[in-house]
């Protein structure tokens, strides 16, 4: 073997930075068995459904029919557990075990079991024979659980099945946990994501006054599903180069000789953990916080670890094919059956277990109560949280003349978001990629400034808002800001993502992760309700005209309408004190994922704080006044769902008004996308009688919608009258535009959805023939001007509406009658609030 083959090898006696010999030969002893005990449990999970213990000879009908799991991690991870453990239970530690490659969950699954928690959250798993034998069974198992760190698995709050955010997790549960220390192990496949490169660099964000520590296991196992992994076959010095470059001080750990490789991570741990609580006593107590080295550990050992290195003449431990399941032709292979056996013996589960239990000299290893880490009440967030306190958003409205008021909605909602921020100093915070002034959300920085414990430079006192301790995060990695902020709701706190809504696509599928996430917490019942994740959306598709097509991409609607009902909420509130409602309704809920959208630009304000909650408690609602004929049956319906898509239609309100003022119009805004749904697939979804109150069953419905025009149509399909639904929405189509030029494009400006409206009213006749060319030369007109002058006319840019006061009339009465919006989670009503 070359030197340079030899560093980079998995086998041999132990080779590690650090030196010494923790373990005394009797703590060594019992180290060893214990892992043994892991071992064993896991193999079981992979392979038993009977015979647990194999008191009988092994034979086929004991295996699972399907044989389902990973087995290459888990070695490598319970080796990193157990000796966690030791530090538990010496140092009193506050510990969090997150499982990067989650599909060794058998590893995690096996610790919860010897620690005893798994048997006080599902006490018909018990830990005797019987107990094992269910344990078994269920992995893998339909009725039973999944291959992965689930949320079924106590101690876990990281699945760990789509790879990248394992760091990002472990660092949002540390933020304001000063205490607690999450062990995370980082597969070397998952090292290969964007998202974890990205995540190194949360140690520039990591206060060790006020927040705990991550403590990085990187587990070098040498392969993925099938090929080799690029940071095990890279040399120890270009490998510790990068990671001083991240800012980390590696330690190595490296072998597969068990008694020198249990003294090598003894004796590795043990330094790491006195240099965390080290630096944390010196900030702590000189009161100056400061960017340490981290002490992270580089694991190398065999994938697969403790099995036979070779069968039938290829190599098993130490390779690819100790990846999945290790022996996968058992069933059908009476050597490989036989080897199987020979192996899960190997481990002497009769010395270990007693009629299924663990031996008291084993047990005495486990710390005790929450300190086992698969009983921290930080992966069961739910049972830390505590709710918020939030000023009344009603003392943040606006005076609003309908339609008239123009106002800075969002730059208000952030002084009601200062305030939030202000009273809940430790567990509340703001995250967003680089956008938080550009939001126009800055007022936040009066409470609390962006964290940053990188260094500094004299202009940064010049409205740079940096602060080693602050209330915002900002790193220009949407990947790394949700995995933070997800960390910290399923720890038991609060928090709100901002972002531009073009470029939220990038964490879709992380959002996707969540949803499940949540979904399936709802279903295991020692699972607390968490805090819902918050998503507000802003720089919207109708207002990138200037950025142009590629910034134009508001369809991350479509993503989190297809997740399940019972997770997800959409709102598009139309105006500032709807969006005060909404938020303070977000910022309260739980177990959801919310996602608002509202422009950051100043924009018309349509509804005082009195009608905006009641607007928002129903959903939807009828605006009377900027209807016609209120008291009677409409000829149309103009309806909208979104700020620019509900000033557009008003506008197109405004213009048949004029050329056609006998036409009957009922104008109907929608705030809760999921309004829209039948009840019997959502839960805040109308009764078909309740919808057509409101939109009819037989008159055209002119739809204006902020984002792509199908998802209506999706959302409506089984509505009564749904072919008179007619939606207008983002169409794909852009460029460098005016605002009004984008719409028209996508024939979401006031011209078309008028121009519409005459088509689907054919008893119009010839008057609506020449009003129809009207307000075609008039939409011509507008956009040669923005060719010409590259800006809008004044006329639309400062578009008012001009037909007076509203007052309530029959149809407000109908709608109350009808109780439309009495969901259980949606906000309660609330008299008008005054300006601040």
């Amino acid at each position: 073997m070359s030197a340079d083959t030899a560093s980079i090898t998995p086998f041999g006696l132990a080779r590690s930075t650090v030196q010494g010999k923790p373990l005394s030969a009797e703590e060594l002893r019992k180290t060893d068995a214990f892992m043994r005990a892991s071992l064993y449990l896991c193999l079981g999970m992979l392979y038993l459904k009977q015979n647990p213990l194999l008191k009988e000879p092994l034979k086929k009908e004991d295996l699972k029919t399907r044989l389902l799991g990973h087995w290459g991690s888990d070695s490598g991870q319970i080796f990193t557990y157990i000796h966690f453990n030791r530090l538990i239970k010496k140092y009193g530690l506050d510990g969090l075990f997150i499982s990067g490659p989650g599909h060794g969950a058998p590893a995690v699954l096996s610790q919860s079991y010897l620690e005893g928690v798994y048997s006080e959250v599902y006490p018909n798993i018990t830990e005797d024979e019987e107990g094992m034998r269910l344990f078994f069974k269920q992995f893998s198992f339909p009725g039973g659980i999944g291959s992965h760190a689930t949320p079924e698995t106590p101690g876990s709050l990281h699945e760990g099945g789509e790879l990248g955010y394992s760091i990002s997790h472990a660092f949002g549960t540390v933020f304001d946990n000063p205490d607690l220390i999450a062990v995370t192990m980082v597969g070397d496949g998952e090292s290969e994501t964007g998202p974890l490169a990205t995540s190194w660099h949360s140690t520039k964000f990591l206060n060790p006054i006020t927040d705990g520590a991550v403590l990085p296991i990187l587990h070098l196992n040498g392969y993925k599903i099938n090929n080799p992994t690029v940071l095990s076959r890279i040399s120890h010095e270009e490998l510790e180069a990068l990671f001083i470059g991240y800012g980390w001080k590696p330690y190595f750990v490296e072998g597969s000789d068990l008694e020198t490789m249990h003294q090598a991570m003894a004796a590795t741990l043990e330094q790491a953990v006195l240099e965390i609580k080290q630096y944390q006593k010196q900030a702590r107590d000189s009161g100056k916080a400061f960017r340490p080295r981290w002490p992270m550990v580089i694991l190398r050992s065999p994938k697969g670890w403790t099995a036979p290195r070779d069968v039938s003449g290829h190599h098993l431990e130490g390779y690819w094919r100790a990846h999945q399941i290790p022996l996968a032709d058992v069933a059908t292979s009476t050597e490989h059956l036989a080897l199987l056996e020979l192996w899960m013996k190997s481990y002497k589960p009769d010395e270990l277990f007693v009629n299924g239990k663990l031996i008291p000299e084993l047990k005495e290893l486990v710390p005790q109560g929450n300190a086992r880490m698969s009983a921290n009440p930080v992966a069961n967030g739910g049972h830390l949280r505590k709710a918020l306190r939030l000023p009344d958003f009603r003392k943040y409205a606006f005076d609003v003349v309908p339609g008239v008021t123009n106002a800075p909605s969002m730059s208000n909602m952030a002084k009601w978001l200062r305030d939030v921020v202000a009273a809940n100093q430790t567990n509340f915070r703001l995250f967003g990629p680089d956008e938080t002034e550009s939001n126009k959300l800055s007022a936040v920085y009066e409470a609390g400034k962006k964290v940053w414990m990188a260094d500094y430079l004299p202009e940064d006192e010049d409205a740079g808002n940096l602060a080693n301790a602050g209330r915002v995060m900002e790193i220009l990695s949407e990947h790394t800001v949700e995995g933070w902020l997800e960390g910290y709701v399923l720890s038991g706190r609060h928090g709100l993502l901002n972002s531009y809504e073009p470029f939220i696509h990038i964490i879709d599928s992380m959002v996707n992760q969540h949803c499940k996430w949540i979904e399936k917490c709802l279903e295991v019942e020692w699972r607390a309700k968490v805090s819902s994740l918050n998503i507000l959306l802003t720089a919207t598709v109708w207002r990138q005209d200037h950025n142009g097509f590629t910034h134009q991409d508001p369809g991350f609607l479509d993503v989190v309408a297809n997740k399940s009902p019972e997770v997800v909420r959409i709102y598009l509130p139309p105006d500032g004190n709807t969006l005060l409602s909404v938020m303070d309704h977000c910022l309260e809920s739980k177990n959801y994922v919310n996602v608002i959208v509202a422009d950051k630009q100043d924009h018309l304000q349509y509804l005082n704080m009195e009608e905006a909650v009641a607007h928002c408690t129903k959903g939807l609602g009828i605006w009377e006044w900027a209807s016609t004929f209120p008291d009677e049956e409409p000829d149309l319906v103009m309806a909208s769902c979104g700020d620019v898509p509900t000033m557009e239609s008003l506008a197109a309100v405004a213009l048949l008004r004029k050329y056609l003022p006998d036409l009957k119009i009922r104008f109907v805004n929608v705030v809760d996308l999921f309004k829209l749904i039948s009840h019997l697939d959502h839960p805040h979804g109308l009764t078909d009688r309740e919808f057509t109150a409101i939109f009819t069953d037989d008159k055209p419905i002119i739809f204006n919608f902020h984002s792509y025009p199908w998802l209506v149509h999706r959302l409506t399909y089984k509505r009564p009258g749904h072919n008179n639904i007619h939606v207008r929405g983002y169409k794909e189509k852009g460029n460098i535009d005016t605002p009004l030029e984008l719409a028209i494009r996508n024939e979401t400006d006031r011209f078309s959805l008028a121009m519409d409206a005459i088509d689907r009213l054919p008893g119009l006749k010839g008057k609506g023939s020449n009003t129809r060319e009207k307000l075609h030369n008039e939409q011509i007109v507008a956009r040669n001007m923005a060719y010409e002058n590259g800006i809008d006319a004044d006329k639309y840019r400062n578009w008012r509406w001009e037909f007076g006061e509203k007052k309530e009339g029959v149809l407000d009465q109908v709608q109350k009658g009808l109780g439309i919006g009495s969901g259980s989670d949606a906000p309660p009503a609330a008299v008008v609030g005054t300006s601040e």
